[in-house]
C-alpha cells in the first residue's frame, strides 16, 4: 500500500453496522471463536459482535468454493430428470489473511485457467468477494509468508484490503476490483467511511519465522527426484493427511455416485495425496507405494510441479502444516534443502 495514497477510512467500532450492510444481499462469513476454535463463520445480526480478527483460523476457507463435500449433479431414478445444484448466493468473506488471499489465486489457477473451467468452482468464485484484513501483527510463530512472495500488507487476491491506521483505532480501506468499489460504496452510503486524507497505515510486520528459500527452487528439486534425502523427510510422516486438509492450497478431490432416496447423486469430496489409496490404479497396481513417494509427490507439487505450470509456487506460507502436523514435518527443511544438500 502506498502510505501517501489517498483512500476512506473506517473507525473499528463500525464494524457491526458494516457487517450488517453486507448482511442484508450477501451471506457474510468471517472469522470468530478464539485459540483452536476460531474459524471462517457465517455471520448474521446477531453474532457481528463476536467477529475475531486476530490469529488464524485452523481451517482455511477454501471450503466456502471448494466444499469438503458437494453435489455436482443428480438424477431422478423415477424420471432419469438430470437435476443441477441450486446456484451459488453472493458471498462476501471478511477478514482473511493476506495468505489465504493469495491461496484462492492460487485455486484460480488450477480450477479456471488452463484451457479447463470447473464450472462448479467457477460458479461459487464469482459470487464471491474477498475482503483482505492485513496483519497488523503477525498471527502465528509458524507464519513465513514472506519468504514465499507475499506478505503480512499483500493484497493479491483481495476485492477490498483492510489496513490498520498507525493508531489501531481505524482501518484504511482500498477498493482493488469493481466488487470492491461496490462493498466500498455501500459503506460509504451507510455513513460508515470517513476522507482519511494522506494515508497513516501502520508499519508492515515482519514474520519471525525466515526461510532460506533458493532461487531456482523448482528446478532443482525436479532434478533432486531421485535423492535419498526424500526417505528422510518421509521417516516420520503416519500418512494422517491434517497437512492436506488445513492447507489453503490443496484440492486433491475423489468423486463417487450415491442412491440417496429416489435419486443418483455424483458427488465431489476432499481426498489427501499422502493416503495409500489415492493412487491406486484399477488393477491394484500404485505408482507412489510408500509414504516416501507420497510425500515427495506433496512437496513437489507444493514447490515444483505447480510453478512449473503456473509460474507461481503453490506453498504461499501460512505455517498451517508447521504448526498442525503431529509428527512435526517441515516443509521449511525441504524448501530450504532444495534439492541441493
Amino acid at each position: 500500500m502506498n502510505r501517501n495514497e489517498q483512500m476512506n477510512k473506517m473507525k473499528k467500532t463500525s464494524l457491526p453496522e458494516a457487517l450488517n450492510a453486507l448482511i442484508k444481499d450477501h451471506c457474510v462469513f468471517a472469522p470468530s471463536g478464539e485459540a483452536e476454535r476460531l474459524a471462517f463463520t457465517r455471520i448474521n445480526s446477531e453474532n457481528t459482535t463476536e467477529v475475531n480478527l486476530k490469529g488464524l483460523p485452523v481451517l482455511p476457507p477454501k471450503e466456502l468454493i471448494f466444499p469438503r463435500s458437494e453435489t455436482l449433479y443428480s438424477v431422478d431414478l423415477g424420471s432419469n430428470e438430470i437435476k443441477q445444484p441450486e446456484e451459488a448466493e453472493k458471498t462476501v468473506l471478511f477478514g482473511i489473511r493476506p495468505c489465504d488471499a493469495r491461496a484462492i489465486v492460487n485455486l484460480d489457477n488450477a480450477f479456471l485457467e488452463k484451457t479447463y473451467v470447473d464450472s462448479a468452482y467457477a460458479d461459487k468464485r464469482e459470487k464471491l468477494t474477498i475482503i483482505t484484513h492485513a496483519c497488523a501483527e503477525i498471527p502465528d510463530r509458524a507464519c513465513f509468508c514472506d519468504s514465499m512472495g507475499g506478505g503480512p500488507h499483500d493484497a493479491e487476491g483481495s476485492d477490498l484490503h483492510v489496513t490498520d491506521t498507525k493508531d489501531g483505532e481505524a482501518w484504511l480501506i482500498k477498493a482493488l476490483t469493481e466488487k470492491g468499489k461496490a462493498i466500498e460504496e455501500l459503506w460509504k452510503a451507510a455513513g460508515l467511511l470517513d476522507e482519511a486524507g494522506k494515508t497513516t497505515a501502520g508499519k508492515p510486520p515482519s514474520c519471525t519465522l525466515k526461510v532460506d528459500k533458493p532461487k531456482d527452487l523448482a528446478k532443482n528439486l525436479a532434478a533432486a527426484f531421485e535423492d535419498p534425502a526424500w526417505a528422510g523427510f518421509s521417516e516420520a510422516c503416519i500418512g494422517c493427511g491434517t497437512c492436506s486438509y488445513i492447507c489453503p492450497t490443496c484440492y486433491c478431490f475423489d468423486m463417487g455416485t450415491e442412491k440417496r432416496d429416489d435419486e443418483a447423486i455424483q458427488f465431489r469430496c476432499w481426498d489427501c495425496c499422502m493416503f495409500s489409496d489415492y493412487s491406486r490404479m484399477a488393477g491394484g497396481h500404485n505408482p507412489r507405494p510408500t509414504k516416501k513417494e507420497r510425500l515427495r509427490n506433496r512437496y513437489m507439487h507444493k514447490l515444483s510441479y505447480f510453478d512449473e505450470r503456473y509460474g507461481r509456487t503453490l506453498c504461499v506460507g501460512c505455517g498451517r502444516c508447521l504448526a498442525k502436523c503431529p509428527a512435526g514435518l517441515d516443509i521449511v527443511s525441504v524448501i530450504e534443502w532444495g534439492g541441493t544438500l
